[in-house]
């Protein structure tokens, strides 16, 4: 049924399920990247966070 196998964020430890949403044949893409100067060098750090995250859960 709808919703079967999700993994609510919020559940999770670090609050972080690493679920892909996406078609499996789908690769992962990525629309924006950072620049290293004011507050975008902070949103860098959490991207980077959640990649390593992402890559724990082998999603």
């Amino acid at each position: 049924g709808y919703g079967r196998g999700y993994a609510y964020d919020h559940d999770a430890e670090d609050g972080f399920s690493g679920q892909h949403y996406f078609p499996d044949d789908m690769e992962r893409a990525h629309f924006y990247t950072p620049a290293e100067r004011g507050f975008e060098r902070e949103i860098a750090k959490r991207l980077d966070y959640w990649a390593k995250l992402r890559g724990g859960k082998g999603a």
